[in-house]
């Protein structure tokens, strides 16, 4: 793959390699069909909308509302969560020392008994945080995508969503983009990168898996081991042993429960997010995968002979897409001095994690030697560049391809949903914009 930089609709048109302004990726086809011209009906107009349940959108939505702003999130799933939910990956990384929503959530986790050997339960999690949005008064519309935008004089008026109710047109004074691969800022104009800088390559998918009927957890040899390092060398000498060579060198293997287990030793290497049809074979790859590991454990016997997968995540895991051009571009530099900036909004303490797009060099982890320190990410960073009125949070912000692999973690990604989801309601309720609030008007804890 090459490097890949976009201009998207709106600017300049077309982008080579079979991807398009919009979407990123074109079926190439002769054939086409002029769809009729249409009156859409307004749906909505609000202070802030929101596109993107996931953790960096439940914040932001809450944190607008609770501003005081009129807040409406927009979630293409029927839950709010995200890759905690939909994906199944039940870590917080990067969460400690934290404060303000992050905090709050997993304390309300841990009350009500939804955290275990320091990983979350999706179903307690689906509940929480969307009590949390109801009770601030956030309005939520599930089972509709963001399939469009409306500038007028370089600033975003509207989205364009579709749903059972058809299409409708959705109009705020600010909007957040959180729906990871950027599809509302992409829309709407914006510029954007994938990928490494010098090929283009996006780190891999992966897909997870929960099991049952392991028995006792807390005897498991694996759980016993002191690291990481030794738990996932344990884990892939298993597999190896039931004849599997995983396509993920580094397999996780953890328990969440009592006799309830996840298992991630799954990769999907350069599999562009904007196609949905590598997509789609990437995901019917990756289960036939992870159920061919477990029915090879299962022939090893012992304490693998009556293991059974309880549940499958409904959207594959992506690490990688669009990254937003901002006002600010966090980079490796920034990193590896531990920058700090006057408009900070997060504080990352994770080092770069980049799973190999490479698999012939390597299928597990790379740091590509880069050292890094504990760092900030500014809040110029999660406001687009390129279009008025829009705001960035999560995976999508402005930064490189190193800094991305550091940031992308979801302990992250709510700090800054709460940075983007305050900052949006100041400017929606003093008819400014984004770029014109300061940091002083933040209160960020």
């Amino acid at each position: 793959m090459k490097r890949r930089r976009f201009i998207a609709a709106g600017t300049a048109g077309f982008v080579s390699g079979g991807f398009n302004a919009h979407k990123g990726y074109t079926r190439q086809s002769s054939q086409t069909y002029r769809e009729p011209e249409r009156e859409l009906p307004i749906a909505e107009n609000t202070d802030v909308i929101v596109c993107g349940g996931g953790p960096a959108g439940f914040s932001a939505a809450l944190a607008s509302a609770r501003v005081g702003a009129k807040t409406r999130l927009l979630e293409l799933k029927g839950c709010l969560g995200g890759t905690w939910t939909v994906g199944l990956v039940n870590c917080i990384l990067d969460s400690e020392g934290k404060k303000g929503i992050i905090e709050e959530l997993e304390q309300t986790l841990g009350e009500r008994g939804g955290m275990f050997r320091n990983r979350i339960d999706p179903e307690l999690t689906k509940l929480i945080i969307e009590e949390m949005c109801l009770e601030a008064g956030v309005s939520l519309r599930y089972h509709t995508r963001v399939v469009g935008a409306v500038s007028n004089n370089g600033r975003l008026a509207s989205v364009i969503t579709e749903s059972k109710a058809g299409r409708e047109v959705w109009n705020a004074k600010v909007f957040i983009d959180c729906t990871g691969d950027g599809d509302c800022a992409a829309y709407a104009g914006c510029r954007f990168d994938i990928g490494h800088p010098e090929t283009g390559s996006v780190q891999p998918m992966s897909f997870l898996v929960y099991l049952s009927g392991i028995g006792p957890l807390d005897d498991l040899p694996a759980l016993s081991l002191k690291t990481s390092a030794e738990r996932k060398d344990w884990m892939y000498r298993e597999l190896k042993r039931a004849g599997i060579e995983p396509s993920y060198s580094r397999p996780t293997f953890y328990g969440i429960r009592d006799d309830l287990a996840v298992l991630m030793a799954n990769h999907q290497y350069n599999v562009d997010a904007l196609d949905p049809d590598a997509v789609t074979r990437a995901t019917v790859q990756a289960r036939a995968e992870t159920a061919a590991m477990v029915y090879a454990l299962r022939s090893l016997g012992g304490r693998w002979k009556n293991i059974h997968i309880v549940a499958t995540p409904e959207q594959i895991g992506i690490r990688e897409s669009r990254r937003i051009h901002g006002r600010y571009t966090v980079t490796v530099d920034d990193l590896m001095k531990g920058a700090r900036f006057d408009d900070a909004v997060c504080h990352v303490r994770f080092g770069v994690d980049i799973h190999s797009i490479d698999p012939g060099r390597t299928k597990g982890i790379l740091d590509d030697g880069i050292k890094t320190k504990p760092y900030d990410i500014p809040l110029r960073s999660l406001i687009a560049r390129d279009v008025d009125g829009l705001m960035m949070a999560g995976r999508n912000i402005s930064g490189d391809f190193f800094a991305h692999a550091s940031y992308r973690v979801t302990g992250d990604s709510v700090m800054l949903g709460e940075a983007a989801g305050k900052c949006s309601a100041k400017a929606a309720l003093g008819n400014r914009l984004p770029h014109e609030i300061s940091i002083d008007e933040l209160d960020m804890p």
